[in-house]
C-alpha cells in the first residue's frame, strides 16, 4: 500500500457460517463488506490524478486519429482487448485460432472463451448509453453462454474467495462479499458510474476496483469487469469510436494490477487509478504500432496484386486486414457477392501471395493472412512483455 494517507474507505468484515454440502469443515469464515461508494468521490494522490487526466487526454486522441479509419481498426482492437482482458486470466491463444474460432472452428477451447468475450465487449459497448444492472448481466451472460454451471447474467448464489483452497472460504485470503448482498452493492455502483462529476478515468478505476471487490458472479468477474470499463468510457465519450485496448496495458504488470485491487480494497484508490493511467498510456502506444503495422502490410499488398483494380480481390484487401481469417461465406457476405462468386478473388490472393488456404478442422477450406495474424500476435507479445525496472 503507498504512504498516502487513505481517502477511501477500506473493507469492513463479517462473520459467515460455511456449511459445505458434503457435510465436513464446517466453521465460521470472515466475508467482506464493501463500502457503499454511490455518493463518494474518489480523492487519489496528485501524482495519480494527474495521470489520469493524461491519459484520458491520451485515450480520446487516439479514438479522434482513427477518424475515418475506425470501420478498418475498430474490430481488430475490439479483439485485441478481448484476448489481453481473457489473457489476464490466463486465456491465451493465437490470433489465428480466435479468428478461426468465430468461424466456427472447435480446435482451441481457450480461443473459444475468447470469442465469446468479444462478443461480451460488443454487448458491453452497444450498452454503454445506458450502463445498469441489466447491462452488467447481459455482458456476462454473453461472455459465459457457453458455460452454464456459471449460470450466465445470474448473480452468484455461493461464497466465492481467494485463497489455497477450494474447497473452503475459512482462512482465505478475500472472500468477496456475501451473495445477499450484491444486488445493493451493484444499483450502488451503478449509480457512481452514471456520475458526470467525476474526472472519467479516475471513475473507470474505481468503479473496475469496486466491480472486483464485489465479485457478483461465480466466474468470469474480470473479464466482465474489464468489459463495464470499457462502456464506462465509451458513456463518459473518452472513446467514441474504439474500444482501446487497456487490458493490454494491465498485461504488463499484472501483480501490480492485482496489488492495486488489494490496496483498494484496504482504502486507498491511487493505485488503481495509476494502473489503469498507465495501462492506458500503453495501450495507445501498442495499438499505434499495431496500426502502422496493419498499414506497411497492406501497402506490400498493393505491390504484389496484380489483378485488374475493378476486381473483388482488391476489394478483399480492406476486408481481411480487419478479418484475416475467412473462410467462402464470410467472404461472400462481406464482399455482397453470391458464395461461389467468391472463390475467384480468394484464389487471386493466394497466387499473389497475399492469403493461405488452409483446411481448419473438418470445416473446409479458411483463407489466412499470415502477415496480419503475425502483426496482432506481436501486439500480444508486446501486451505481455513486462516492463524492466529503471
Amino acid at each position: 500500500m503507498s504512504n498516502a494517507t487513505p481517502r477511501w474507505p477500506a473493507l469492513e468484515w463479517e462473520s459467515r457460517s460455511w456449511q459445505p454440502t458434503a457435510g465436513f469443515g464446517r466453521g465460521r469464515y470472515k466475508a467482506s463488506v464493501p463500502p457503499l461508494i454511490a455518493a463518494r468521490s474518489p480523492l487519489p494522490s496528485p501524482e495519480a490524478a494527474e495521470a489520469a487526466t493524461t491519459a484520458a487526454n491520451a485515450l480520446s486522441r487516439f479514438d479522434a486519429e482513427l477518424g475515418h479509419r475506425v470501420a478498418a481498426f475498430a474490430p481488430v482492437l475490439l479483439r485485441s482487448e478481448a484476448a489481453s482482458s481473457s489473457q489476464i486470466e490466463n486465456l491465451t491463444a493465437s490470433a489465428r485460432a480466435i479468428f478461426s474460432a468465430e468461424l466456427g472452428a472447435k480446435g482451441s477451447r481457450n480461443a473459444e472463451l475468447i470469442a465469446s468475450n468479444t462478443q461480451s465487449l460488443h454487448a458491453a459497448l452497444d450498452l454503454s448509453t445506458a450502463i445498469s444492472d441489466d447491462a452488467i448481466r447481459e455482458m456476462h451472460r454473453i461472455l459465459m453462454a457457453a458455460q452454464p454451471r456459471h449460470t450466465p447474467g445470474e448473480w452468484r448464489d455461493q461464497a466465492v474467495w481467494i485463497g489455497t483452497r477450494t474447497d473452503s472460504p475459512i482462512g482465505a485470503e478475500f472472500v468477496a462479499p456475501d451473495h445477499s448482498r450484491i444486488p445493493t452493492l451493484i444499483s450502488d455502483l451503478v449509480a457512481f458510474a452514471r456520475r458526470q462529476d467525476l474526472a472519467p478515468l479516475i471513475a473507470v478505476a474505481v468503479a473496475h476496483a469496486q466491480f472486483e471487490t464485489i465479485h457478483p458472479f461465480s466466474d468470469g468477474n474480470g473479464r466482465t469487469g474489464r468489459a463495464l470499463a470499457q462502456a464506462m468510457l465509451r458513456h463518459r465519450g473518452v472513446t467514441q469510436n474504439v474500444a482501446v485496448p487497456v487490458s493490454a496495458g494491465l498485461l504488463a504488470d499484472v501483480e501490480g494490477y492485482h496489488r492495486a485491487l488489494t490496496d483498494y480494497r484496504e482504502g486507498d484508490v491511487s493505485p488503481v487509478v495509476l494502473a489503469f493511467a498507465n495501462a492506458s498510456i500503453r495501450a495507445v502506444s501498442n495499438a499505434r504500432q499495431l496500426i502502422t503495422d496493419i498499414d506497411e502490410i497492406q501497402q506490400s499488398w498493393e505491390a504484389r496484386l496484380t489483378a485488374r483494380r475493378s476486381s473483388n480481390a482488391w476489394k478483399l484487401l480492406n476486408i481481411i486486414a480487419r478479418r484475416p481469417v475467412l473462410d467462402a461465406v464470410t467472404a461472400a457476405e462481406e464482399l455482397g457477392i453470391q458464395r461461389p462468386n467468391a472463390y475467384p478473388p480468394l484464389q487471386a490472393l493466394v497466387d499473389a501471395g497475399i492469403l493461405t488456404a488452409k483446411t481448419e478442422h473438418n470445416l473446409g477450406p479458411f483463407w489466412l493472412s499470415t502477415e496480419i495474424l503475425g502483426a496482432i500476435d506481436a501486439f500480444a507479445a508486446r501486451a505481455g512483455r513486462r516492463e524492466q525496472p529503471r
